[in-house]
């Protein structure tokens, strides 16, 4: 009897050997430090842009590595992370803020590799250093703000509908309306309930008090919660950026916790004042009444203020605002149905409406103007020195003309794209955070731990294999020799796994790598075991070899689907290390099932298939 595989399964596995070696080598060339810096819409990244930037680097004295341009953006890679990060304090004092620069590690992987789109993993923050936040969201108070628009909203339907009441007071759960007789009660609730259909009314009488509860749907409450904390996320994103982030984590972590990861960030405290900024925004009335010329050469008449807008160019506007940002509770992007143009479609809360209603029903065929208010911190060379400084940032994002007279919904148009129209829309629902955040954890990675982690990680990978090999080689002989074979592309095949899907190694990721490899053999040790136990039983090698992979592959299978299934839940239910533990565990269960099975029987049937032996090197 002969152990023989088709051809097809020897092409297989030399096709995985192939591939998973050109994607797990960029792992092997590291990461350079590195600045990444482009243009914005206010300003492109041209030659003389880069000529500053180099001769700043220059006059200070910092290394660099190479200096590449490729679509727009200029990176700059160092040395090491002390010289990258001087740098960037020369590069934001000579390039202002009209320029994004980030820090970045940049892929060391040679030319050959790219063209097949070869990268390495990225790494975790524990493997990398930086700053890590866990912030909680108090979505309760984002649900007691709407339950306040309600509150200001019932009072002005009601006034409106000429219903009396006798009081009407926000309550944890709702709004609690008293009324003076029975009657007002009954038109208020057809009122309301016409008004507001997303309103469930009680009748709450009492011996002393006619009154209504008004309180919103199970189904409003949870859709409150969720747009507080997907809005604060997307408040944080745009705010990270003014760190100059390269790869943030920002995602959700439950149903009210968000993590921010920022790599390569060590100043916790500018990281805080970030995050916790307040950006508002403001509708204001365009000045056409006064000269704008006579205004931008210095002649401000009382009541207005210039301002510019981000192509550079200046408007007068007036200084009393008619909305805030804060009173803003919906922004969408889309298209007029008229024009067919770009448009934000904008809602108010009740405060905000009756303030745009007044304001329009005076000023319909005149400009309107949103301004974007932020504080952000500049950096300037003062004695051949950065020094950073606070500045306020007012720009007008947008300048329409009222068509007609509107309070609580209404569209902002005469924006060039759809694209300019979704920034917008963005930009006016993150201008402030929905619900107040707390920091609840707070932990700082530096550089030289993170590059300890890796070395300690890499050092335990690396002794935990040498072990198996020297085990198997020793115990087993020829066969513990196919084996370790079979273990190192296990190992490459995991790399490429990871590279190929760009996920994150973290230590826990490691911990996976480092248990797979002895998993791996685990599944070689029963087929091994298994064949002995047939050459004592008096088979022939042949027929030994067949049994041994045969009656013992039920027996691995069993075992690798209960751990996968362990470690799916683990990447289901699990969060943060747990998931990076979880990725790799199940990676490497089905890429060990691959080698160890299929691998090393390929391996095993070209030494022994084919031809006659009458004993085998077990």
């Amino acid at each position: 009897m002969s152990n023989q595989y088709p051809l097809w399964k020897y092409l297989l596995i030399i096709f995985v050997l192939i591939i998973g070696t050109i994607y797990a080598l960029p792992n092997l060339y590291g990461e350079d430090p590195a600045l990444q810096i482009s243009g914005t819409r206010t300003a492109e990244l041209d030659s003389a842009a880069q000529e500053r930037l180099i001769k700043t680097l220059d006059e200070a004295g910092i290394v660099r590595k190479s200096v590449e341009l490729e679509a727009g953006k200029l990176l700059i890679r160092f040395n090491d992370t002390e010289a990258q990060l001087k740098a960037v304090e020369y590069a934001r004092a000579a390039l202002g803020t009209d320029y994004i620069i980030a820090l970045n590690l940049a892929p060391a992987t040679p030319e050959w590799l790219d063209s097949f789109n070869a990268l390495p993993m990225y790494l975790g923050l524990d493997l990398r250093g930086g700053v890590h936040f866990l912030m909680e969201v108090d979505v309760d108070s984002a649900v007691q703000k709407s339950i306040d628009v309600y509150t200001t909203g019932l009072r002005a339907q009601l006034r409106e509908a000429r219903i009396r009441y006798a009081a009407i007071r926000s309550q944890k759960q709702g709004v609690f309306i008293v009324f003076r007789n029975a009657e007002d009660r009954e038109k208020a609730y057809g009122v309301i309930n016409t008004a507001y259909p997303r309103l469930k009314l009680e009748v709450r009488d009492s011996a002393d008090k006619i009154a209504l509860f008004a309180k919103p749907d199970e189904s409003e409450l949870k859709e409150t919660r969720k747009f507080a904390l997907q809005q604060n996320i997307l408040t944080l994103r745009n705010r990270v950026n003014e760190l100059g982030v390269a790869e943030p984590i920002i995602q959700q972590q439950g149903t009210q916790r968000i993590v921010v990861q920022l790599p390569g960030v060590q100043d916790t405290a500018l990281a805080k004042k970030i995050l916790g900024a307040t950006a508002t925004l403001e509708y204001r009335a365009v000045d056409t009444e006064h000269d704008l010329e006579s205004a931008v050469a210095g002649k401000v008449p009382a009541g207005s203020k210039v301002y510019y807008q981000r192509d550079g160019s200046p408007v007068l506007l007036k200084k009393s605002v008619i909305a805030t940002g804060d009173q803003i509770i919906n922004a969408n992007s889309g298209f007029d149905q008229q024009s067919g143009s770009p448009n934000v479609t904008v809602m108010l809360d009740a405060k905000g409406a009756r303030s745009m209603l007044k304001f329009t029903k005076a000023s319909v065929g005149k400009p309107m103007a949103v301004v974007f208010i932020e504080n952000k911190t500049e950096t300037r060379l003062v004695d051949g020195k950065p020094v950073k400084t606070r500045k306020k940032v007012e720009e007008v994002v947008s300048v329409a003309t009222i068509r007609g007279v509107f309070s609580k919904r209404f569209q902002t148009t005469g924006l060039d794209s759809s694209e300019e129209a979704h920034e917008l829309a963005l930009l006016l629902r993150s201008g402030a955070l929905a619900a107040p955040i707390e920091i609840v954890e707070e932990r700082t990675i530096g550089p030289s731990l993170g590059k300890d982690n890796i070395d300690q990680g890499f050092n335990s990978v690396l002794i935990g294999f040498c072990a198996v090999l020297v085990f198997m080689a020793i115990y087993y002989r020829l066969f513990g020799l196919v084996a370790d074979l079979a273990l190192t592309l296990n190992l490459v095949v995991i790399v490429a796994i990871l590279s190929m899907l760009q996920a994150t190694l973290t230590l826990p990721g490691i911990a996976g790598i480092v248990l797979t490899v002895g998993m791996a053999v685990d599944a070689n040790v029963l087929i091994f075991e298994r064949i002995r136990e047939e050459l004592r039983n008096g088979n022939s090698p042949h027929a030994s070899i067949q049994a041994g992979y045969e009656k013992a592959f039920s027996t691995i299978a069993d075992a690798n689907i209960t751990t996968l299934i362990a470690a799916v839940v683990l990447l289901s239910y699990g969060t943060g290390p747990i998931k990076g533990f979880a990725v790799t565990l199940s990676i490497g269960i089905l890429t060990s099932m691959f080698t160890a099975i299929l691998g090393t029987r390929a391996v095993i049937n070209l030494i022994y298939g084919g031809r006659r032996i009458s004993r085998l090197s077990i």
